[in-house]
């Protein structure tokens, strides 16, 4: 039968995956061959080919082992690469080197495969709330490689929270959706009304998760175990061995934190039957006599569950909320099993609601969200034998009445159709539909799975068999609409602060339903571009935190316009207008718009893989002290403490995805590192303020009028309360405004001494045509000798500025008589 709706849902976890499916109006999880609901993300690639799941994971302890024993032995079982998704890093492997996108298509395949009855080309993925644009394509580039025809991306905790949201009674109120995966963490507040349900607001940590709990159980308990009964000093003076050798214990600290999920303590046994290697003394790797307790556990992984509590704590108070306000909080994740995760949320938030699977919720969730989504890719396995039906509906709705639009696929033919419930209680009207439709109004029960058939009719009344012949729909519950994870920016130079910082592209801000549609006005070109040269303009365009530095961001891409796109010469200082798209899908476009030449063209917007090397982060950790030492707040002691957690990330943790964590928590840093220096900006502003008000005051006594006191009394008042406030942000525009006006009173004086300066000064500049500026300056002396106006000299300057060449030009100038030359 043709698919009416994509239904396939799928959690592409960085520990476990798992494929669910709506299926007659209810969620089914199909199980892996070895019967479970979910299954190891993880690959094994040999030249024969690849294993995955649990297979692939039975090997991982022995192949981490080979990579500590033998430096020249190449891994070849991976795990964790959705860390390093849209990352330029490789895996070397038996089949060349492979993106951390082909690995996760390897997973999708096999997920596939648990599908048994029909061929899966179109899905919902799940991704976490934090993930950025290249991590989002790289994902969709993944589900192409595995065959995947059509893919929407969802974010994780909303996904949770829709298949909590169906089986929920609760139809109002606030939840929280705690989602502690095995490599991300994220947060969503979520609004339910008349179990409409939709995203307020996320929050999240791409580099927090189960395996940052299992590298600090290495860290703090193996690890020191082993120090006191081995000579490993070798070891750990050796970067890249070191880094091995704990990678080969991160598989037995998995095992004993799911282990202490359920008992009180656990003993490890390791090295009896495998062979861990040998210490600098030649004595094998042996552990019978440790055991760990629950205490143990929650000493070295409590930081970690505070970090994720403390972003929860955050994103309620933002919007003033506390645990008391919520009506329930949601867990989602492996590590949410264990109690200290769930004792720590109760005493801190709320006591946690555990009616779902943690483990199968989020892919539950997505088949749920795709069984709403009208499936697009044709199937080819069509009964011609029978009527073949067109069928647009919502498969959830909030209502007792709903409609939908029913229609034949072939031009044409025409049949007569009457819809049925399940229960009998309703049937509609014998409507007459073709190939362009209508619409038939239908009869729900209220919170219940309602379902429908199909009966289809010739004009001689001969019942017919269709195909479909039965859809389903389900009132109380709406999904609502998915969110922008972030914002989209543009990087400006601001003049008020005179930096170049993020500016949000309006209708593309963090949390705006999807598809979302923005714009930026009024971009500036700083140079031209000449039809067919090598001129070319750059576009870079962020996600990020508006009003903050772009290095503390992270890039989406740089849009670049050349002479070979544009029809004619763009001159220096036009302006354009940017369009930007975000579809449901994720699939991200945009248009330009150049005003001054009546020119529009489409943009390509593809993120590119980035790349963190170890002497960016180096210069970037060194930047951020240097910015610490700069400042003078009681928080500097603060942000030492935070930087010394970075550097120890940067120190210990010598792969792709450390490197990737550690740009993450130093953005953090370095973003409330900003924040407090706008603060610090405040005294120097308001001495700058004064400054520029009593110039004003001085100027307007000897050159204003009746008209002009009045302006300048205004600005006393509006400096008193910017002053109060202690407002950086209304003190800047007051800033400008004052300056602006100083300007307009004192111009003929500010051009007079303009011309008389660079006439003076004739020769130190370097002139593009200094004929033309001598005969313009020469003409400038005699209108000042003759009773000069603004209007007479105000265009003589304008053109001295044209003969300038770029360096020479003041950026007061510029600001002063508004020359176009930007």
């Amino acid at each position: 039968m043709a698919r009416l709706k994509i239904d396939f849902g799928i959690d592409l976890g960085t520990t476990n995956s798992a494929i669910a499916e709506s299926v007659e109006g209810k969620t089914k999880i199909h199980k892996t061959t070895t019967m479970k609901d979910t299954m190891p993300s993880c690959v094994m690639v040999s030249k024969r080919g690849f294993t995955v799941g649990d297979n692939a994971f039975g090997l991982l302890t022995k192949d981490k082992i080979k990579t500590f024993q033998n430096p020249d032995f190449e891994s070849n079982v991976f795990t964790e690469f959705k860390r390093t998704m849209g990352n330029i890093k490789k895996h070397k492997t038996p089949k060349g080197e492979l993106g951390s996108e082909e690995l996760s298509a390897e997973v999708l395949k096999t997920l596939k495969s648990f599908v048994k009855e029909d061929s899966v080309k179109a899905a919902v993925i799940t991704i976490p709330a934090a993930f950025e644009m290249n991590q989002i394509n790289a994902t969709k580039k993944a589900a192409e490689l595995a065959g995947i025809e059509y893919v929407e991306l969802v974010q994780e905790p909303y996904a949770a929270s829709i298949a909590y949201g169906v089986e929920s009674a609760s139809k109002n109120g606030f939840w929280l959706v705690f989602d502690f995966g095995g490599g991300t963490f994220d947060a969503a507040l979520v609004k339910v009304s008349e179990g409409i349900i939709k995203v307020v607001e996320t929050e999240g940590d791409s580099y927090l998760g189960g395996k940052n709990l299992d590298e600090a159980i290495v860290d703090d308990i193996f690890i020191p175990y082993l120090k006191e009964r081995f000579s490993i000093d070798s070891i750990i003076e050796n970067e890249e061995k070191f880094t091995a050798f704990k990678e080969m214990w991160k598989p037995e600290a998995e095992k004993a934190k799911n282990e202490l999920s359920s008992n009180e303590t656990y003993d490890v046994m390791v090295g009896l039957y495998d062979n861990f290697g040998e210490d600098d003394e030649g004595e094998e790797f042996i552990i019978d006599d440790l055991t760990i307790t629950r205490i143990q556990l929650k000493t070295v992984i409590e930081p970690f569950i505070q970090k994720a509590i403390d972003y929860c704590k955050a994103l309620l108070s933002r919007n003033n909320l506390d645990g008391n306000s919520l009506g329930e909080l949601i867990l989602v994740g492996g590590p949410t099993l264990s109690p200290i995760v769930r004792d720590m949320l109760e005493a801190q938030i709320k006591k946690p609601n555990t009616s779902v699977d943690p483990m199968t919720v989020v892919a539950k969730g997505a088949a749920i969200y795709a069984s709403t989504i009208n499936n697009t890719v044709e199937d080819v396995n069509v009964d011609t034998s029978k009527v073949q039906l067109g069928i647009d509906y919502d498969t959830m709705v909030v209502g007792e009445e709903t409609f939908i639009n029913l229609n034949t696929k072939e031009n044409g033919r025409i049949v007569y159709v009457e819809i049925a419930r399940g229960d009998d209680a309703f049937k509609s009207e014998k409507v007459e539909i073709n190939n362009i439709g209508n619409v038939i109004e239908l009869s729900l029960l209220p919170d219940a799975q309602n379902d429908f058939k199909i009966f289809a009719y010739d004009e001689q009344g001969n019942k017919l068999e269709s195909e479909p012949n039965k859809f389903y729909i389900k009132e109380g519950t709406s999904t609502g609409e998915a969110t922008l994870t972030h914002s989209i920016c543009i990087e400006v130079y601001d003049s008020k602060s005179k930096r170049k910082i993020l500016k949000a592209v309006t209708g593309l801000e963090k949390d705006r339903k999807l598809p979302a549609s923005g714009v930026f006005n009024g971009l500036t070109t700083r140079k031209q571009i000449r039809p067919g040269m090598d001129d070319f303009i750059d576009i870079p365009i962020y996600q990020g935190i508006p009003e903050t530095k772009a290095i503390n961001n992270n890039h989406v891409t740089t849009v670049r316009v050349t002479g070979d796109d544009v029809p004619s010469l763009l001159a220096e200082g036009s302006t354009a207008d940017l369009t930007l798209n975000f579809s449901k899908g994720s699939d991200f476009t945009g248009k330009i718009n150049f005003i001054d030449i009546d020119f529009e063209m489409p943009l390509e917007i593809n993120s590119k893989e980035s790349e963190v090397t170890k002497e960016w982060l180096a210069q970037q950790i060194r930047e951020t002290e240097n910015s610490i030492s700069n400042i003078d707040s009681p928080r500097s002691s603060e942000f030492e403490e935070k930087l010394n957690k970075v550097k120890n990330i940067f120190d210990s943790k010598n792969t792709e995805a450390g490197r990737l964590e550690t740009r993450s928590e130093l953005q953090k840093v370095a973003r409330e590192i900003e924040q407090v220096e706008k603060l610090n900006e405040w005294p120097n502003l308001e001495e700058t303020l004064k400054e520029e008000f009593y110039r004003l005051e001085k100027a307007n006594n000897e050159l204003g009028n009746e008209k002009t006191t009045q302006v300048v009394n205004q600005f006393r008042s509006q400096l008193d309360e910017v002053i109060r406030a202690k407002d950086v942000k209304l003190g800047n525009v007051l800033l400008e405004e004052i300056s602006g006006f100083f300007v307009q009173l004192t111009l003929i004086y500010q051009l007079v001494g303009f011309i008389r300066q660079h006439n003076d000064n004739f020769n130190s500049y370097n002139w593009k045509d200094s004929g033309r500026a001598r005969t313009l300056l020469n003409k400038g002396l005699q209108v000042i000798s003759e009773n000069p106006t603004t209007d007479e000299l105000h265009p003589i300057v304008i053109a001295v500025i044209d003969c300038m060449v770029e360096e020479d030009i003041n950026e007061t100038d510029r600001d002063i008589f508004g020359t176009g030359n930007k």
